[in-house]
Parts: structure tokens; sequence; C-alpha cells
């Protein structure tokens, strides 16, 4: 099993914003891909930044998803009208393997 999650920090004062968007697309991911997407916030540490987590059966599933996923204008739409509530550069993916 795959686990991706995906890090962001938020602009000051974007955090209840970028929740919101990041519960938007999160519901994007389960009703147009069946991907379940987990939101999360840290407990400790910069308290301005959210993830998202999701799950895949191997890498090949995780690239067919994530190619989808990019040339999906809907995805687009999204993410540029969130653009304002998050620091640009702060985007950080980590692919870890279960075990």
């Amino acid at each position: 099993m795959i686990a991706n999650v995906r890090t962001v920090s938020c602009k000051p004062g974007k955090t209840p914003a970028a929740l919101a968007f990041a519960k938007q697309m999160a519901a994007f991911l389960k009703d147009g891909y069946q991907i379940d997407c987990e939101v999360l916030t840290p407990i400790g540490g910069n308290p301005q930044r959210i993830a998202w987590s999701t799950r895949y059966a191997d890498l090949a599933a995780m690239e067919s998803f994530v190619n989808k996923l990019t040339a999906d204008p809907k995805y687009w739409e999204l993410v540029n009208g969130a653009a304002e509530c998050f620091i640009p550069g702060t985007t950080h993916d980590s692919i870890w393997k279960t075990l």
C-alpha cells in the first residue's frame, strides 16, 4: 500500500478558507474518483498548515490517479480558486510505503 501526504502552509488569516477548500477537495476526490482523502491539521509545530492523506494499492495506481486528476479541468478550477489561501512554494508531497 502507498500513502501520499501533501502538506501546504496557509497565508496569515486564510486558515478558515483554506480548511473549507481542503474539505471541498476531499469531497471532490471522493465523489469524482472514489478516492478516500483525509484532511489533517497539525497538533504541534506550525499551526498554519493543512495536509491531505490518500492511499493507493501501489505506485502504478497512484500514478494513474494523478494523471487523471491533473487532466481534469474541474480540479484546476478548484485549485486556482483557492490559490490566495496558500503560501507559494510551501506544497510538499511525501510518498510512503505502508508495512
